[in-house]
């Protein structure tokens, strides 16, 4: 049985919030782990009206310092001050954020009730920067006109689950079951196998991925950090007709990320970071849609499982 991996989508707009939309910001929870990614203006009036649990954010995952991705961080830290928080939370940024958050606190005259850890982030190669029992998170780097980084999610694997013919034909000892719903094969001390994994368990199922892009330009640099997710969050801030405003600002268009989605290889393309011009969406999705057809529009409030 697969433990929960969902997308909560809070915000799904570019610089200004416009057309009931907001500024970026996304709620991953993954085995009961949650993982805010970007933190735009209103990210916790987001997180109260749609009743998600934010008390249990442990992770906040920032990808660069345009202000449509990290203006909410002050408020959301502020009221879990306010609620007498009084475990870690663990920050992960770009240099600089760590700096803006303690001006902000010193000149408040704010001495947070709860410990805050700051981890910088590298703009320059893939670094795993988060590990726990059930997750692993990896940070990449993406090219737009502030260093700025992507994030992969990755489930870790779980216990396998035995074949119960095998176990029945055979009493295993303790030390060999667990070694096998490890994953390991079970040795004598020379080394040689005396219960193999492969023959008393089931395979592995496929671990999923989630991969987030937030804003890029048309890279396919990117592609094998991303290769293969299960889903893809690729920025889509405008549409064929403004595709030159999308290489002189480093963001893309929605067929660029449709592109790469397809030469990802991946199951899943979510689409967001909208331009204010576009108050129909439509046109967006049909355009990563002729690139590549599993492309879905992000939209607020909706929880997007990844199966």
């Amino acid at each position: 049985m697969s433990l929960d991996f969902q997308v909560t989508v809070l915000g799904s707009n570019s610089a200004i919030p416009s057309h009931g939309r907001n500024q970026s910001s996304q709620l991953v929870n993954i085995a009961n782990n949650y993982l805010l990614i970007d933190c735009g203006e209103g990210t916790q009036i987001q997180l109260r009206k749609f009743k998600l649990k934010f008390s249990k954010i442990d992770f906040i995952f920032i990808s660069h310092l345009h202000g449509d991705h990290y203006f909410g961080l002050m408020g959301l830290i502020s009221s879990f001050h306010l609620n007498k928080r009084s475990k870690l939370l663990t920050i992960f940024g770009p240099n600089g954020l760590d700096e803006i958050i303690t001006v902000q606190l010193r000149h408040s005259n704010t001495r947070l009730n709860f410990p805050l850890r700051f981890v910088p982030t590298n703009p320059d190669q893939k670094e795993l920067i988060l590990e726990e029992k059930h997750l692993k998170v990896f940070s990449f780097p993406l090219k737009h006109r502030l260093p700025c980084t992507g994030f992969l999610i990755q489930e870790k694997p779980g216990l396998r689950n035995l074949i119960k013919e095998k176990l029945i034909e055979n009493k295993l000892p303790i030390e060999a079951i667990h070694q096998l719903r490890e994953g390991r094969d079970f040795t004598d001390e020379d080394g040689n196998i005396i219960y193999g994994v492969e023959e008393y368990a089931h395979p592995q199922r496929k671990l999923r991925t989630y991969a987030y892009c937030s804003d890029t330009i048309y890279d396919p640099e990117l592609i094998p950090y991303i290769s293969g997710a299960d889903l893809l969050y690729h920025e889509a801030t405008f549409g064929n007709d403004e595709e030159h405003r999308a290489t002189e600002t480093y963001h893309s268009t929605a067929a660029q990320a449709g592109k790469i989605a397809s030469a990802a290889g991946v199951r899943k393309l979510l689409l967001g970071h909208y331009s204010t011009r576009y108050l129909d969406l439509s046109p967006i999705l049909d355009e990563a849609k002729a690139e590549f057809p599993h492309s879905y529009l992000s939209e607020e409030g909706v929880t997007y499982s990844i199966d």
